[in-house]
């Protein structure tokens, strides 16, 4: 709904009556330009009470001048301490004047309860458009857009002011906001509570365990109750004239305030966005809304990506359920400035359930991320009870913990944030057919970056090549690692089938071998592939393959089809280690032989990308390809002929080891996604969260996780 701002109010409600002459005389001899020239004092002729505003009484002036003001004042009564603060409201509209932040103009401050009967102040009055209904009905997409557009905008703007230069240095403490956020509103909830509300409890014990640390630096002044129906747009323009109701503004941690405005993105209609019909055309979605918020305040990263993004959701909900339970105390004293002031109970209940969701979020994200973050040690979780952070009771190397915790910190740093631009990307450059796939530049980006931090071929037990861990060791890397399997894996050069394939390479190559196919594969020049299923037989069993190698003279001729070559639609795919039998003749476990076949040789031909489910793995690929009369140099067989049986088994019990823990990486990752929906999709007037049976399922995943974990 879209009010003017003169028509947003109605007459004086019972118990904020006001001594209209006593108010008169004061007005003439303190407001500027309130009197006109000469003897004659300016007298009332209007005043109206606004129907918004939950905590000031807020009251329209019209002077006989034709003159229009605005009085703001303190509630009567009893008041929780540090609450309705009009003196903050002042100070801070008085300092956004000097950078022309738009604010109405403000005239003075007055501390004389006995005027009106508690402190108060006047402004101008700005004729505008206020948005009470927060999904603009009223107005077109385009409209609807240009509205929210600008809401971002001046947000973004507040938070890059210098609070330096405009007086308000010493305003508030700089630092550690958060902890004193939630102690303020945990004693307000206190202070104001009615009845026993579990969800706050859970809230008030965790929130201040939870507080993310890596973004404390970060100082700006804030609103702290920025929201579309605090705003005066101007009358015909997406333009806002002025910022109302600074009570709660402070030199604060700006994602207060963004966490504040998107709640509305988690928060069910009337009181949100997101109605059943989705999200009201025009107006940008949650990402959107973050990216653009980003740009605007010149942040180098987008903080919806960030994990602890939940965190600052759950803490903005909080703070409104205490500030709804503090309004529905007021009601019940008869001090409260709404008429609606009663609904308020229930609004806490739901807020505050809302809250306790998202950090609940937060909270398992968290045990995800920390899972093996120290493996000598425990990690400490907000609910107050410990697990084994490496998950194993072998012994691990200092050294091995100390790549752990590199590597935990750029998945969260660089991974987890890129994914969905490397999906995007991949959409764009892989769309056509295979030849013409491409690799994202982001995935270079990553790559090189894990490379400088030493992040690079974990899996290799040979220290001269690798970094020489066991499989105790490396397991909880791959397992990590799997919790991003398209991205991650590649990023650190630990990816199938290279690995193996180096592996392989490094136990049983030539030393001209080891120049020429590994030394490339090490450095992450090239990627390889391994070539043993076939279509027509069942490869699990080798001895069944029919892909025949034969001696001609210095080389050997290949003739078969492979199908399911992981890698090889990748553009820096270079060589085949291609199994095939060459003497019939011999013993079944003899007539194999491995030989490394360069993929750009004549007669090899990649036939077609295969899908998965529909998917088709690209950049990377699992392809069909064809090998006719394939000429490969004698010297590119590995070990001697015969001999490719017991490589491709020796290959395999490592790999094995690393599929099976990128795999439960992959079982955390849709854990979390499951309980994301459980938290988030109703049915029938309830989460499905609280189905027993969903609970049930949840709980069955997250013990067979466990178990698994273990056995592996």
């Amino acid at each position: 709904m879209e009010t003017n701002s003169e028509t947003a109010m109605g007459g004086i409600r019972k118990g904020h009556e006001i001594d209209i002459r006593k108010l008169e005389r004061w007005m003439n001899a303190n407001v500027d330009r309130f009197k006109v020239k000469g003897n004659v004092e300016t007298v009332i002729v209007e005043i109206k009470q606004f129907k918004s505003g939950q905590s000031n009484p807020t009251f329209y002036i019209k002077a006989s001048s034709g003159k229009e003001y605005v009085l703001r004042k303190k509630p009567h009564g009893q008041l929780l301490p540090s609450a309705h603060m009009i003196e903050r409201e002042y100070a801070i509209m008085n300092a956004l004047q000097r950078v022309n932040f738009p604010v109405p103009r403000t005239y003075v401050l007055c501390h004389d309860a006995a005027i009106i009967g508690t402190p108060f102040y006047v402004m101008d009055f700005v004729h505008g458009r206020i948005f009470r209904d927060i999904t603009l009905p009223g107005l077109d997409p385009k409209e609807r857009r240009e509205i929210w557009l600008e809401f971002n905008r001046v947000m973004a703007r507040l938070h890059t002011i210098n609070f330096n230069t405009i007086g308000l240095s010493d305003f508030a403490k700089h630092g550690e906001y958060f902890d004193r956020q939630i102690s303020t509103w945990s004693r307000q909830f206190k202070g104001s509570k009615t009845d026993e509300i579990k969800e706050m409890d859970y809230l008030i014990q965790n929130l201040p365990k939870l507080i993310p640390r890596e973004h404390d630096h970060l100082v700006s002044l804030v609103h702290g109750d920025f929201r579309l129906d605090n705003v005066i747009f101007h009358p015909t323009k997406p333009k806002i004239l002025a910022c109302l109701d600074w009570e709660l503004g402070t030199l604060g941690h700006p994602f207060s305030d963004l966490s504040y405005s998107c709640s509305l993105y988690k928060l069910p209609s009337p009181f949100g966005l997101v109605s059943e019909q989705g999200l009201p055309e025009g107006i940008p979605s949650e990402k959107e809304f973050l990216e653009l918020y980003c740009k605007n305040a010149k942040m180098n990263s987008n903080i919806g990506e960030d994990p602890s993004w939940n965190f600052y959701l759950s803490f903005s909900l909080f703070r409104l359920a205490s500030i709804s339970q503090g309004v529905y105390k007021r009601s019940l004293l008869g001090n409260a400035s709404a008429s609606n002031a009663n609904e308020y109970g229930e609004r806490a209940k739901m807020l505050a359930s809302g809250s306790a969701s998202l950090l609940q979020l937060y909270h398992d994200e968290l045990r995800r991320k920390n899972a093996h973050s120290s493996p000598s040690s425990t990690v400490t979780h907000g609910s107050g009870f410990e697990e084994d952070a490496f998950r194993t009771p072998y012994p691990i190397s200092p050294k091995a913990k100390e790549i752990y915790e590199k590597l935990n910190k750029f998945m969260q740093e660089e991974i987890y944030p890129n994914e969905a631009k490397f999906e995007e990307e991949v959409k764009k450059l892989c769309s056509g057919p295979i030849e013409s796939w491409k690799t994202p530049e982001i995935f270079f980006q990553l790559q090189k970056k894990a490379k400088e931090q030493g992040l690079w071929n974990l899996f290799l037990k040979d220290q001269k090549m690798g970094m020489g861990f066991s499989n105790v060791e490396y397991a909880p890397m791959a397992e990590l690692m799997g919790t991003s399997p398209l991205l991650s894996i590649a990023v650190f050069n630990c990816q199938p089938p290279d690995t193996g394939n180096m592996e392989l390479l490094a136990k049983f190559g030539t030393e001209e071998q080891k120049e020429r196919w590994l030394v490339p594969l090490l450095n992450g020049q090239v990627k390889s592939c391994i070539g043993m299923t076939e279509p027509q037989v069942a490869s699990s069993d080798m001895t069944n393959l029919e892909c025949k190698i034969e001696r001609q003279g210095r080389e050997y001729v290949v003739n078969g089809k492979k199908w399911w070559i992981t890698g090889s639609a990748d553009p820096r795919c270079k060589f085949i280690l291609l199994l095939g039998k060459t003497d019939p003749s011999k013993p079944k476990h003899k007539q194999q032989t491995m030989i490394i076949v360069p993929l750009n040789s004549v007669g090899v031909k990649v036939e077609r990308a295969l899908s998965t489910f529909g998917y088709l793995d690209a950049p990377f690929g699992h392809c069909e390809i064809s090998f006719q009369n394939v000429r490969v140099p004698s010297e590119n067989v590995i070990l001697g002929e015969g001999r490719g049986f017991e490589i491709a088994q020796s290959r395999m019990g490592t790999e094995r080891l690393h599929h099976c823990m990128r795999l439960i990486g992959m079982g955390e990752s849709a854990l979390k996604a499951m309980c994301v929906r459980a938290t988030q999709r109703s049915t029938f007037g309830k989460k499905l969260s609280e189905n027993d049976s969903v609970l049930a399922d949840v709980a069955e995943c997250r013990n067979l996780l466990d178990q698994v974990s273990r056995c592996v």
